[in-house]
């Protein structure tokens, strides 16, 4: 997503031209390449599904946007005041608000929300990923909590245990705040995020600790989004990357509000443990 103001023009059109920011945010296109109808929201929406058509994407209506659990871009109409917001997440929160900055950070299932839309792609084709880089890394941090919501404890040395995570993780017992009550979900045994992003989140002022990140590895040197879809090593343990561990509204609300957006597609990863064994600070990290 890109910063994009709210365009100018006049009172009655302030719904249009910020629901016309969030679409410009999340396409990464200048707000004035987009069609502005000089109408109410019901045209201005056929004139943006014919625009996102011609670049193949489409506009589709959510049908509970109160309780909508999708990790990608969704815009809201909030009813009182009458402004448009994009979110993301699970569960979302408000990462931009051209109308009305005060709901920034707000989670969406707080607010009065009278409609909303994905912006999807068209094309279900799933690309595969190229093996070809080879990546390498090392463990900076290890962390584990005991229960959904419980500080985040700093160790040394980690069990790792096939198919579960780590010994001492809320996850590898099923406690952990997104656990599956029913059975086992791929890509909940471990988590990781990279040692650079908070660093480039500390220079530009917003400093986030790896505790406060809520996740298991702390890596530096390896691209870790490029882990996706691949199997990899970390010290003896194999693991499989299975998506990006994307920001949500629960983790801004535990570890400090603004850090949601900065996260975005930064957020870390998902993996599952094939292999049972342990995970040492410094140990490498090497894609299979």
């Amino acid at each position: 997503m890109i910063d994009v103001e709210l365009p100018a023009g006049p009172a009655a059109t302030a719904l249009v031209r910020g629901f016309a920011a969030c679409v410009a945010s999340v396409t990464e296109v200048p707000v004035t390449e987009l069609p502005l109808p000089d109408a109410d929201l019901a045209h201005a929406l056929g004139a943006w599904r014919g625009w996102l058509a011609g670049h193949g994407s489409g506009l589709v209506p959510i049908a509970d946007p109160v309780r909508v659990q999708w990790a990608g871009w969704w815009i809201a109409v909030v009813a009182e005041p009458d402004v448009a917001v994009l979110a993301f997440g699970t569960p979302p929160g408000v990462v931009l608000s051209p109308q009305e900055p005060a709901l920034l950070g707000r989670a969406t299932a707080d607010l009065r929300i009278r409609e909303a839309y994905a912006v999807a792609s068209l094309d279900p084709v799933l690309r595969r990923h190229s093996d070809a880089a080879d990546l390498r890394g090392t463990v900076e941090g290890l962390a584990v909590a005991v229960a959904a919501e419980a500080p985040m404890q700093l160790v040394d040395v980690a069990q790792a245990g096939a198919g579960r995570g780590l010994d001492g993780d809320r996850y590898a017992v099923g406690a952990g705040t997104f656990s599956s009550r029913a059975q086992r979900r791929p890509g909940y045994d471990l988590t990781l995020i990279a040692a650079e992003v908070l660093d480039e989140m500390a220079a530009a002022g917003q400093t986030l600790d790896f505790a406060g990140t809520r996740r298991n590895v702390l890596t530096r040197g390896v691209d870790v989004n490029a882990l996706v879809g691949r199997r990899f090593r970390i010290g003896d343990v194999v693991c499989e990357g299975r998506r990006l561990c994307e920001p949500c509204v629960h983790l801004d609300r535990l570890s400090g509000p603004g850090i949601l957006r900065p996260l975005i597609h930064r957020g870390g990863l998902r993996a599952d443990v094939l292999t049972d064994g342990e995970i040492r600070l410094g140990a490498p990290i090497s894609s299979v």
